[in-house]
């Protein structure tokens, strides 16, 4: 028998574990009335991490972009199709651009954890800080407890400080259950997909890649991708979570195909636009992983 390559093996396991971890949520429904559950999430982390770096200053620019005017813009389209989304919030960004939070706030839009400098640290007692300072500046804006989170924080540590979801895989796309790595610590996961991810369609010197990776593609082109991938999912009952970007879909074409897409989904029935927590509420509610398991 061939010796199998050590990065092969380390795959393999990975690929034969995966299924145990995570759990399918089978007949999942909507409430009465809905056909598809579509979630807008907002990414605000201003381009945080880029800027920590010390990265050029157009990167850094972006950041100040989606901060002062992105962020803005967006919220002020959602607001006029009377559409709730989640804003998956750095810490930080609590000191940056606490208006434009409060204003979020304001107009029924949920807050959630997207770490505190926009990256997990190694060291659990200062993931545990961090977190921690995360919540509790988010809290301090929203007047309530924040359950939802999208990162890679420990699954143990996040359940312990009273977080219910995440919203961090690609690895279906309806909601499930995962568990950590040691099949413990059970977390509702409310999936993206990066086609769905504006960063992957607007981005120029994205994270460093060469000139020739890089897609500045017409607002057009991506309304006709993001209404098949819609369209799919309606025709299946299914669940939508796009992932925006103030510093990249705060630009003003890019805000008025996203309202031209909000419109024409609203021409079919059934299509429902709720904040992530109002899905996990639902789920939790109906479907909560032990009679699912039981």
């Amino acid at each position: 028998m061939n010796s199998i390559d050590p990065d092969y093996a380390d795959l393999l396991q990975t690929a034969r574990c995966q299924p145990g971890r995570r759990v399918p949520i089978p007949d999942l429904a909507w409430p009465e009335g809905v056909r598809c559950a579509v979630n807008f999430t907002l990414d605000f982390d201003a381009m945080l991490l880029r800027r920590l770096l010390n990265e050029p200053w157009g990167q850094r620019a972006k950041g100040e972009f989606g901060g002062r005017v992105g962020i803005w813009r967006i919220l002020d389209m959602f607001d006029g199709q009377d559409v709730k989304v989640t804003v998956f919030t750095p810490g930080r960004i609590c000191e940056l651009y606490p208006k434009a939070l409060h204003c979020a706030v304001a107009a029924g839009h949920e807050l959630a954890d997207h770490m505190w400098e926009h990256d997990v640290a190694t060291d659990p007692v200062i993931e545990e800080a961090h977190l921690s300072r995360t919540l509790a500046a988010l809290s301090g804006i929203s007047g309530q407890p924040v359950i939802g989170t999208r990162s890679s924080h420990t699954q143990a540590l996040l359940r312990n400080k009273g977080v219910l979801y995440n919203s961090f895989t690609s690895a279906s796309r309806m909601p499930l259950y995962e568990y950590d790595e040691e099949g413990a610590n059970p977390i509702l996961q409310l999936p993206f997909h990066y086609a769905l991810d504006d960063a992957m369609f607007f981005s120029f010197g994205w994270l460093a890649t060469p000139n020739q990776a890089q897609r500045i593609m017409d607002v057009d082109e991506v309304f006709d991708i993001w209404w098949q991938a819609f369209e799919q999912e309606y025709r299946r009952g299914g669940y939508v979570n796009f992932l925006l970007h103030p510093f990249v879909s705060g630009h003003a074409l890019r805000v008025d195909m996203l309202e031209r897409l909000i419109q024409r989904m609203k021409t079919l029935p059934g299509v429902w636009f709720p904040t992530c927590a109002e899905v996990a509420h639902h789920i939790l509610t109906h479907y909560p992983l032990h009679k699912i398991e039981g």
